[in-house]
């Protein structure tokens, strides 16, 4: 799909490869807010390709997302280190343009936040959403 140009935005992180579908340039250009799960280390390329994005980077500490690998059971004790080792790379230094949140809390809390910095960016508003937790 990359050489056919499928992909507004691709990567690869952690062993994968990683894409944005092509169309999220249609949606941006029609108005339309575009929410994208990326990788902190594309960060750099995603804000050239689109420099008014708003970046929200998902912080977790080391114990929680070591917790939340192995009940997934997707990694070998070798992957899952070397993913916290590269967390805590890609973790170093502040970027006044990024936002933080702390997804080391419940599910539920974290999408309060989320939603809570959205309204406050203006991105959406709040009436008809989810309650709040």
């Amino acid at each position: 799909m990359r050489p056919a140009g499928a992909f507004a935005m691709h990567w690869q992180a952690n062993g994968l490869q990683y894409g944005i579908p092509v169309q999220v340039n249609e949606w941006l250009a029609n108005g339309r807010h575009v929410l994208v799960n990326g990788s902190r280390g594309y960060l750099p390329e995603a804000r050239r390709l689109y420099p008014d994005l708003l970046a929200i980077r998902l912080d977790v500490e080391p114990q929680v997302l070591r917790h939340r690998l192995l009940a997934r059971g997707r990694e070998t004790a070798e992957q899952i280190e070397q993913r916290l080792v590269r967390n805590a790379q890609l973790q170093v230094g502040d970027d006044p343009g990024v936002h933080v949140l702390d997804n080391s809390v419940s599910l539920a809390e974290a999408v309060e936040a989320l939603l809570r910095l959205l309204v406050a960016e203006g991105v959406i508003v709040r009436s008809g959403l989810a309650p709040t937790v």
